[in-house]
């Protein structure tokens, strides 16, 4: 049986009454505030406080992604200012569309209720979803649009008509302006096109074409912005995806913990059975929808997969092709009950389970982030170890006062946002180094840097970092804060007193100031590129 999208829009409400449906709905209510009152209680992390710092500028693109998640921190805190919740509110609405949109992908396939109920439900059961997807990444803005492509090309199966592909284009330019991630949906869009019988009519049809052209007019603010910087993110991306350092079994089983953290130990391989089925079909049967979904999922999974056993892939990557994989599985369970087959209540079972399983363990973890004072995991909390920045940016500004400085310096990207987001920009924090990231930034001020005592802040082991050497700088020890997080000190930062030296704000590319990395003597990637610091596209 291939699966295509019926014509009407009368939605089966079979073994679901409309009391469940009104608790489905309150219980997707109660995961929303949920995710609202995680936003706004949790201190920033640091990487959503160097988005934050992109979303004061007004730069075509960054070196390090292009500029969407700019845009939706800038959104949010149009509305709530800067405060925590302003910087992720975009976040929260980005999961609600994303929930729609599987809502309404599964509806056009089954109009089944129990498999659209399940389609909605799968996001909240998972801890990235259904907690932290209020946590902004690149990735956040990516999966709306990323789930509104496929939406589109399901219309584009549902109506023949070939006008659906413009919408396509649109999602798709979106899609890249989030994240360059996107372009691992490239082979799911390919094979929508040749695997079905109407390969012929879409491959000489002008609207697929025209879609490209849409996502490329879309594309060209980052375009242009690489144009005029020598290509420096396409270049800064190319060497994070093809350095290939040696293989790590360690890294391998990272990237399948992650995966099972944040994706659901039951939801998880719930997921991967849901996909790899559709895979199956799908390709045996020639169905586009079932082809762009799974293909959707199993392409980027595979690469990641791999890839982790050199590199160490981030905890967001991934993230964009589960809601595929999610609306795969509920059409998969609702399939599989149409054609009685005897796994459709065992998959119905374990679909069910990843659901009440997930749902408590999101919200367990909720409770262990906004209520509990205990740190459960140590040091090795991925929260509790990028809190405490405020304890930091505190004895920073005394220090600078009795000091007599008037600006802050860094040598991490770290540190500078979280000092800018705590002290909201009172007094100029500079990054000395990888002035690459600060392409066309504002001028924070040179008339308080000029001439003037500044203070640098560094973590303890990054302190006498070599850079030092090659500028007039004297610096004289102020001192040493901990970052601490509910009674353990996470890390120690040392305050310095600099004289005699002005930072260059737009050294020349040839600079080690300027670089985003210390290039090594031989040319070769320097191996902090593949430890916690790499990120992929």
């Amino acid at each position: 049986m291939t699966i295509v999208p019926s014509s009407h829009d009368h939605l089966r409400s079979d073994g679901i009454s409309r009391r469940q449906l009104g608790a489905v709905l309150l219980l997707i209510v109660a995961m929303t505030a949920l995710r609202l009152v995680y936003a706004g209680s949790i201190d920033l992390r640091t990487d959503e406080a160097y988005y934050w710092t992109w979303s004061k500028e007004s730069v075509l693109s960054f070196l390090d992604h292009p500029p969407m998640i700019a845009w939706f921190i800038r959104f949010g805190t149009a509305i709530f200012g800067d405060t925590s919740l302003g910087v992720r509110f975009a976040g929260i609405v980005a999961m609600l569309v994303t929930q729609l949109l599987l809502a309404d992908i599964v509806r056009r396939v089954t109009h089944d209720a129990r498999a659209v109920v399940l389609a909605v439900l799968l996001p909240d059961a998972a801890v990235y979803y259904g907690l932290l997807m209020a946590k902004v990444a690149p990735d956040t803005a990516l999966i709306p649009f990323a789930v509104a492509m496929g939406w589109s090309l399901v219309r584009v199966a549902e109506t023949d008509d070939g006008r659906w592909w413009l919408l396509t284009g649109i999602c798709a330019g979106l899609a890249l302006l989030s994240k360059l991630t996107a372009i691992m949906l490239l082979p799911a869009v390919a094979a929508f096109i040749v695997v079905p019988d109407w390969r012929r009519r879409w491959l000489l049809s002008p609207y697929p074409w025209l879609a490209v052209l849409i996502a490329v007019a879309l594309f060209a603010p980052v375009l242009i912005w690489n144009d005029m910087h020598d290509w420096a993110s396409f270049k800064f991306q190319f060497v994070r995806a093809a350095v290939a350092p040696p293989l790590s079994l360690e890294r391998f089983g990272e990237f399948l913990g992650l995966q099972f953290s944040l994706v659901g130990p039951v939801l998880l391989p719930v997921a991967l059975s849901g996909v790899g089925m559709t895979l199956w079909r799908g390709y045996r049967q020639r169905d586009g929808i079932a082809v762009l979904l799974s293909t959707g999922v199993a392409v980027p999974f595979a690469y990641f997969l791999w890839r982790s056993l050199t590199l160490r892939i981030g905890d967001t990557w991934p993230m964009f092709m589960w809601p595929l994989g999610f609306a795969a599985t509920a059409i998969n369970v609702w399939w599989l009950r149409q054609q009685k087959s005897r796994l459709a209540k065992s998959t119905a079972f374990w679909a069910t389970t990843a659901i009440v399983s997930g749902i408590a363990i999101v919200v367990l973890t909720f409770f262990y982030y906004v209520v509990s004072d205990r740190p459960w995991l140590g040091r090795l909390d991925p929260g509790g170890s990028e809190a405490g920045y405020a304890q930091v940016a505190e004895r920073a500004e005394a220090e600078m006062k009795t000091a007599g400085a008037t600006w802050i310096a860094t040598t991490d990207y770290r540190t500078y946002a979280m000092l800018r987001w705590e002290l909201k920009d009172r007094v100029p924090v500079i990054q000395i180094n990888e002035r690459a990231r600060f392409i066309g930034f504002k001028n924070p001020g040179m008339d308080r840097i000029r001439g003037q005592a500044g203070l640098y802040v560094a973590r303890q082991s990054d302190a006498d970092n070599p850079l030092w050497s090659a500028t007039t700088a004297v610096r004289q020890p102020l001192g040493e804060v901990a970052r601490t997080w509910r009674g353990l000190t996470m890390d120690t930062y040392v305050l310095q007193k600099i004289t005699n030296w002005t930072p260059e704000l737009s050294p020349p590319p040839d600079t080690p100031f300027y670089r985003w990395h210390p290039l090594a003597e031989n040319g070769a990637v320097p191996s902090r590129i593949t430890g916690n610091t790499g990120r992929l596209f």
